[in-house]
């Protein structure tokens, strides 16, 4: 059966059937000795084959199916294997702030650099606009204009719409 990883926790992973239908999954162990550099051999958004596991409602995942595209970033355990974040993207969503934390420059700027490297369009998303005085909105109008010439989409919104978008989900 053909699922996408939908959630990662562990040895175990939430996917999603072709038919819509969640399942419990572990890894076959053999995969995980199958030429994988990265420190996860399995990311959300990978579409994996499954089989059933006998008596069990749980089903094994068999094979990786290759990826389209993937976000990864230096694994936090071996700086010579990678962590891979995502796969099989369509988009990606930076969310950043100016203030209460700062996002710097240069981790926009590797983010970017990232997506366009895997081919992965990217939207840069200033949140928190409610609390940022002039200095902080001077600082935006200047990103914006920097990034958005170069081809980004940039927009700025307020937490507490936030709140309401996922409160209406």
């Amino acid at each position: 059966m053909k699922a996408r990883i939908y959630k990662s926790t562990g040895s175990w992973y939430s996917v999603k059937s072709d038919e819509g239908v969640f399942y419990q999954a572990r890894i076959k162990g053999v995969i995980k000795l199958d030429n994988i550099t990265s420190t996860n051999p399995i990311a959300v958004g990978d579409w994996v084959e499954c089989e059933a596991e006998p008596d069990q409602p749980t089903l094994m995942i068999v094979h990786i199916n290759d990826r389209d595209n993937y976000e990864a970033r230096q694994s936090p355990h071996n700086k010579h294997q990678q962590h891979i974040i995502a796969s099989n993207l369509d988009q990606s969503i930076l969310l950043a702030t100016l203030k209460s934390p700062k996002t710097s420059q240069g981790f926009i700027d590797r983010f970017l650099v990232s997506c366009e490297a895997f081919h992965i369009p990217a939207i840069i998303v200033f949140n928190k606009a409610d609390i940022y005085g002039a200095t902080e909105m001077a600082i935006y109008e200047m990103l914006k204009e920097m990034y958005e010439a170069v081809g980004y989409k940039v927009f700025l919104i307020r937490s507490i719409r936030i709140i309401r978008i996922f409160a209406s989900v």
